[in-house]
């Protein structure tokens, strides 16, 4: 198991993050000390919460055009080690708060937005069809699913593929 560790590489808590929260960015993969936990909180949500807006806005609209907007920048999220949004944050407002730059996401990670890819493309295209009760069904758990990400980064796709890989004794998820 991968742990975020102090700079004395003791297993911490820190302030404004769970040890559940620090968890979950464990099991998308990421090895940060405990400092660059706390520095990382808000840009490691950036892009998932910038998503979020917009599916949420996409849901509300019913709007196959916006929802599908986002499908190729999951897929660039889910096979590139940085999400289109991670360059927003890197570029630009990471200099206004001061905060790191953000680390490549890991395979995990990346796993997850790919499912997340795959989920929103089903809802683009229920909406696309005229299917607006089956895309809002689909629709609502994955807002609610990118809401868990975004505010305890709590990963569900990446939670699965752990609990998977623990109970099959597989390595380390590869990209």
């Amino acid at each position: 198991m991968i742990l975020i560790t102090d700079t004395a590489g003791d297993k911490a808590e820190s302030p404004g993050l769970s040890p559940w929260m620090h968890a979950n960015l464990e099991v998308q993969g990421y090895v940060l000390t405990r400092d660059e936990s706390r520095a990382l909180r808000w840009g490691l949500r950036f892009p998932t919460a910038l998503c979020l807006a917009i599916v949420v806005t996409g849901l509300i609209l019913q709007s196959a055009l916006l929802l599908g907007a986002l499908v190729p920048i999951g897929v660039v999220a889910g096979w590139t080690a940085r999400h289109p949004f991670d360059f927003v944050w890197n570029h630009g407002l990471r200099h206004l708060t001061g905060a790191p730059p953000l680390p490549p996401n890991p395979p995990p990670r990346r796993h997850g937005f790919k499912v997340g890819t795959v989920w929103l493309g089903t809802v683009t295209l229920l909406f696309a069809f005229g299917q607006p009760t089956a895309a809002l069904i689909a629709g609502v758990p994955l807002a609610l699913a990118c809401g868990a990400l975004t505010v305890a980064n709590f990963c569900i796709p990446s939670t699965v593929l752990s609990l998977w890989r623990r109970r099959h004794g597989a390595g380390a998820a590869t990209a």
